[in-house]
């Protein structure tokens, strides 16, 4: 009986391994590679999957997932700071696209409230492609990528009374059934869930995480934090708004508790694997023989579609920007469609009342443009540039960071293979004692702020060899893997002395387990943190004990190059610590990127502190130059970005603090 289904499934995973493994050696979007997996094993080509609604179902919390996830890093602090943005352009932007639209639909013959509707649909876009790919590149935090980001969230918000007026003209025999008086209502509806969901979460979920913390059970965290998103969206979705928004909400809400790393590490699995059926769920609706048939007017459909979007992003943007050039990248992002507009158009196909033989076709250039939408997003400066004839200075050709990073790779440096709190710590000690390093690591969270600030980090498996080549592992004096797992480390080690069989590669390990196996794959040192916290104890006790220091330096040089054999035995697991989550975290770096109408903007660092910022501002970086330890007289200016140091509780504080006062 589960033949069948099991069958579907693996063709599915098969087919998305394939394609996205051709997508990633192409340089492709990942995003593309799902989408060309939802239109093979969709209904139009193969049939392998049907687009029911249990599929839709779980595509649709893939994308709640994300926009939960960029709740997390989106304070309530910085939600105020953007109200301008948020609620002054976004609706700008909806407003001057749907128009564009409303007229075009007017010119073709629609009555008014069909033409507002399919204006409301083709101005959406989609929030899991754009952010998914601006995050990828890096560019959520430029100006292009924040303004977008706060024109999807407007656009959430205004999927709700196009949704009541579709909804109302798909179940009444004639438009005349809408009425006002149900819009109002719906849209009171949804403000009062809003703020439902935003009160209770103040209220409640700091209590409750602490209890579930105290637990120390991984299984109790995982699930807490899935309810918490799931009812969020329940909540919202129940009210005729969306369900991505009750995930954004959530998230916001979680960013205020000093849980936010960990509550981001255990809901990445179930993102990335229900955001990927998201994508495969849009490829599966795109009909190639209605493309085939009807290609002209498709054609001209996508091509106008991406057009006027383009058009009226950059032209909504342009009074808040000072050049043509980020308008027009801003408005090369939201060129794609939507979701939200694929469900309204969908909608409005099952209307008796709605008969219009453009409205199919209008759905396939609707998806097409969400298919190339990636390549968009991914060339937005270059396609910019083209558009405006301008060549742009040499010096911004390549991204500061990456230039500095090349830079360092062609003189001799350290590679640092680890971007944790370990490798932070060696990188702070090389960096002051005048050495240059470039660090890697495949955790977002730590690469993200770091090369905001301007360090050399770049993103990568350390395992690859592109990545060490864009290390300069031929030009690297040493190496040195932070990495506890040995396992990792081992991999790491061999890809190194396949380049390089003279360079002094240093690995850290959790314990003595992989020792052997390290040396034999070609590690110089291998440093074990308990033997070696073994050892520091002992030679203190021994200094204690009134023995002689040389005696003692004498003792720990032995047992070190015996490797550690006087330290190896039997040692019991620490149980008790495997099972429990990180409920405290260490300090670290952290980045705020200061917005327009954020409370800092004019402020020195001083009155930050005198505010209760407990943090330290280890760097300012400002129009692509980047200056350590700021002086406490310096005034902050949009588009700041501060590197500061310190828990991740304090950090949050000082964000809020930052953004809001």
């Amino acid at each position: 009986m589960l033949q069948e289904p099991l069958t579907l499934i693996l063709e599915l995973l098969l087919a998305s391994v394939l394609v996205i493994m051709a997508a990633r050696r192409l340089g492709l979007p990942p995003v593309l590679g799902y989408l060309v997996v939802g239109l093979l094993v969709g209904p139009y080509m193969m049939g392998l999957m049907a687009d029911s609604r249990d599929t839709q179902l779980l595509a649709e919390i893939g994308v709640v997932f994300l926009l939960f996830t960029l709740g997390l890093e989106f304070s309530w602090a910085r939600m105020v700071a953007m109200r301008r943005e948020v609620f002054g352009l976004g609706a700008m932007q909806v407003a001057l696209t749907t128009l564009l639209f409303v007229a075009i639909g007017r010119a073709l013959g629609m009555s008014w409230l069909l033409a507002v509707a399919v204006g409301g649909a083709l101005s959406m876009s989609s929030t899991a492609i754009v952010i998914r790919q601006l995050t990828e590149q890096d560019e959520l935090n430029r100006t292009h990528g924040r303004l977008s980001f706060a024109i999807l969230l407007f656009q959430d918000l205004a999927f709700v009374p196009m949704l009541a007026l579709a909804t109302a003209m798909a179940e009444g025999n004639s438009l005349e059934e809408f009425s006002l008086p149900g819009l109002l209502r719906t849209v009171g509806t949804g403000l009062a869930a809003l703020l439902v969901v935003l009160l209770l979460g103040r209220l409640l979920l700091r209590p409750l995480f602490v209890e579930i913390a105290r637990s120390r059970l991984k299984e109790l965290f995982t699930l807490a934090v899935l309810l918490v998103v799931l009812a969020s969206a329940w909540v919202t979705e129940h009210a005729g708004m969306s369900l991505a928004l009750g995930g954004f909400l959530a998230g916001m809400m979680l960013a205020e508790t000093e849980y936010r790393h960990q509550v981001e590490a255990v809901i990445r699995p179930f993102r990335e694997l229900l955001l990927g059926l998201f994508f495969i769920s849009v490829g599966m609706l795109l009909d190639v023989r209605l493309v085939y048939q009807q290609f002209p007017l498709i054609a001209a459909t996508v091509v106008g579609l991406v057009g006027l979007k383009v058009l009226a992003g950059a032209l909504a943007v342009r009074p808040m920007v000072p050049t043509n050039f980020k308008a027009l990248r801003t408005g090369m992002v939201l060129g794609g469609g939507g979701e939200f507009g694929v469900a309204i158009l969908t909608l409005l196909l099952q209307s008796q009342a709605v008969s219009m033989p453009l409205i199919q076709p209008l759905l396939i250039g609707l998806v097409v443009t969400m298919v190339i939408a990636p390549f968009g997003i991914r060339y937005n400066r270059d396609i910019a540039r083209f558009m405006l004839r301008e060549k742009g200075p040499p010096q911004r050709a390549a991204r500061p960071e990456d230039a500095a990073t090349g830079d360092v790779a062609r003189r001799e440096h350290v590679v640092l293979c680890g971007y944790g709190r370990v490798g932070q710590n060696i990188a702070r000690v090389l960096e002051s004692q005048g050495f240059e390093y470039i660090a890697v690591d495949l955790d977002l969270a730590r690469v993200r702020p770091a090369r905001q600030a301007g360090y050399p980090v770049i993103y990568g498996d350390s395992t690859d060899e592109d990545v060490l080549l864009a290390c300069g592992i031929n030009t690297a004096s040493a190496v040195v893997v932070s990495f506890a797992n040995p396992q990792v480390s081992v991999g790491i080690v061999r890809a190194v002395r396949q380049h390089r069989k003279d360079v002094p590669v240093l690995v850290r390990t959790a314990d003595d387990g992989g020792l052997r196996e390290l040396m034999d794959a070609g590690a110089t040192e291998v440093v074990p943190e308990t033997l070696e916290a073994s050892l520091m104890l002992v030679s203190q006790v021994l200094m204690l004990l009134n023995v002689p220091v040389a005696r003692v330096v004498r003792t720990v040089g032995e047992i070190r190059r015996a490797r550690y054999s006087t330290l190896r035995g039997v040692i019991l697991p620490d149980t008790v610590a495997s099972a429990a989550p990180a409920e405290e975290e260490g300090e670290s770096i952290g980045s705020v990127v200061i917005p327009p109408q954020a409370w800092s903007v004019g402020r020195t660092l001083e009155e930050i502190r005198a505010r209760g910022a407990e943090v330290a501002f280890t760097a300012l970086r400002r129009q692509g130059i980047t200056g350590r330890e700021p002086a406490g007289d310096l005034v902050l200016r949009e588009g700041d970005v501060l590197v500061v140091y310190g828990t991740p509780a304090a950090i949050e504080h000082a964000e809020a603090i930052l953004l809001a006062g």
